[in-house]
């Protein structure tokens, strides 16, 4: 094993600004999956599929009642934001969740907002395909995402009407993870901008949002800041300055990436709603459509009265969470079997979907060989199909897990 750790270690150790451990733990696996090119099509037709019904809801949860959106959980100060219309796609960078069945994909999430794994599955994936001599799988994906950061950065200066925006990437500097995926976006975008880490930036109230140096800030492109810490947000004087700097965004101040349509779809009652409108046939999909919604998504709902009469497995997770954090797993009898350790989002509302076993598979670490579950995370660049990859570690998949990377065979 001692082998294994050197070659894992001088192979990452050139791979620039990047972070292959993780909180003092391994997190990038020296190890490859290899793939079929058969299953990577039928990955990205799935995701293609997914996100057309994801962002056609979108329209119209845009047009629906406050009293609807504040029943889907969403904070009230955000019902005006998340109805603002910026961009053409509903989210420029967004990552499906998916369960491999044995004749399909399930989705169980969509990551529209602040979608992490990016550097991994654009960029470094390929690196450790091409030293196990696989080809890669996302081969080309960087320069579509290339391209789509630069798209939105000038669809954003259209609708601000600024000819030469002034545009700054953010993230908070003692994150590697997300300082090292923004600083990427930005290396990407590859025109005039600048990094700026997020308590540097200040806020005037209606006026905007601007640098140290007092220069105002058109474009902020906060991949990583997602909108419900944002609404949080107080300075040391207990000025609620996310609120502040959402209503830059409505007054058209400031545009941001992700775009607020981006926190509509990263509701996950939004699940609840696309499966109620299944199980009702509801004209609003198309035949097509809701073949695909039977195929790839699982039957989700805000109770969990269905599951309990049904006596059927199921999950509780928080509308809003993020990586497992706060996730529950019940068993037929409503039991609960399995739960995160963490709990930063217990206050949240929660919405109950189906239970779904992930795949099984075997994979190399410094401590020798490892079986973990595997979720496969899937990317919608531009609404999209793109990059995808793998990460494996225990049930719910936590901030722990792997990345395990993985090679195209033919």
């Amino acid at each position: 094993m001692e082998d294994h750790r050197i070659r894992r270690k001088n192979f990452y150790r050139e791979v620039r600004n990047f972070w292959p451990d993780l909180y003092g733990e391994e997190y990038a696996l020296y190890d490859i999956a290899a793939v079929p090119q058969k299953e990577a099509d039928e990955i990205r037709l799935c995701t293609s599929r997914i996100g057309k019904v994801f962002f056609k809801v979108c329209e119209l949860l845009r047009k629906v009642d406050k009293d609807t959106l504040r029943e889907l959980g969403f904070p009230e100060e955000t019902l005006e934001f998340i109805q603002l219309k910026t961009l053409a796609p509903e989210s420029v960078i967004a990552r499906l969740d998916l369960i491999k069945t044995h004749d399909t994909y399930k989705c169980i999430e969509i990551n529209a907002d602040t979608p992490t794994f990016i550097k991994e599955l654009f960029h470094v994936n390929g690196l450790v395909a091409q030293d196990f001599g696989y080809s890669d799988p996302n081969e080309s994906k960087e320069q579509q995402l290339a391209a789509a950061v630069r798209k939105a950065i000038q669809e954003s200066a259209k609708w601000m009407a600024e000819v030469e925006p002034y545009v700054v990437f953010t993230a908070h500097e003692d994150n590697i993870e997300d300082k090292n995926t923004v600083l990427y976006l930005q290396e990407l975008y590859g025109l005039p901008s600048v990094f700026i880490s997020l308590d540097k930036l200040r806020i005037q109230p209606g006026e905007g949002l601007f640098d140290e140096d007092g220069r105002k800030i058109d474009i902020l492109y906060r991949q990583t800041f997602p909108i419900e810490s944002l609404i949080l947000d107080e300075d040391q004087s207990g000025n609620k300055i996310g609120l502040w700097l959402m209503d830059l965004i409505k007054t058209k101040k400031l545009a941001v990436i992700n775009p607020p349509s981006a926190f509509l779809l990263q509701n996950k009652a939004v699940q609840a709603v696309i499966w109620g409108m299944h199980e009702n046939k509801d004209p609003f999909f198309t035949k097509e459509e809701h073949q695909w919604i039977e195929q790839y998504f699982l039957p989700t709902y805000l109770e969990a009265d269905h599951f309990l009469e049904k006596e059927i497995s199921f999950v509780k997770k928080p509308i809003f969470g993020r990586e497992g954090d706060t996730v529950q797993i019940f068993d037929c009898n409503g039991e609960l079997v399995l739960e995160e350790q963490q709990k930063n989002y217990d206050q949240v509302p929660s919405i109950f979907q189906q239970y779904i076993k992930l795949p099984f598979a075997k994979y190399l670490s410094e401590n020798g060989t490892r079986s973990g579950y595997i979720l496969t995370g899937s990317f919608l660049i531009y609404g999209e199909p793109s990059a995808f990859g793998y990460r494996a570690g225990g049930e719910i998949t936590n901030n722990l897990s792997y990345f395990l990377p993985a090679g195209l065979t033919v």
